[in-house]
């Protein structure tokens, strides 16, 4: 992985710390892809099967394929580097490019 795929998941992470995220606790992590065509990016989705795992697809304004797949792991460097380097050698056959990842802030339940 390049370093500045590095760098922007340490910002990232720095950020969501400034912001209060929990770390000690397990989150849904969003992945995201963007494929060419519909069928590259379900074959792609299709690869991903686990409790801990949801892929999503869905089509983009451009004609494009997006791939939201969401982890429920631990938010930590490497093992979002980890796992996004897993995730890229899976889709990168099916002509997709991995186009980072992100956390979808929880609303915390009173």
């Amino acid at each position: 992985m390049s370093s500045s795929n590095d760098d922007i998941s340490s910002s990232v992470l720095r950020q969501m710390k400034a912001g209060g995220f929990d770390f000690t606790r397990i989150h849904p992590i969003e992945f995201y892809a963007v494929f060419p065509d519909e069928a590259g990016a379900r074959r792609a989705a299709g690869q991903f099967r686990g409790e801990s795992l949801n892929a999503q697809v869905s089509e983009r304004d451009d004609g494009a394929w997006h791939l939201e797949l969401s982890k429920v792991m631990y938010a930590t460097h490497g093992g979002i580097g980890a796992f996004e380097q897993a995730f890229e050698l899976v889709v990168s056959p099916y002509g997709g490019e991995v186009e980072g990842w992100g956390v979808k802030q929880e609303r915390p339940i009173a």
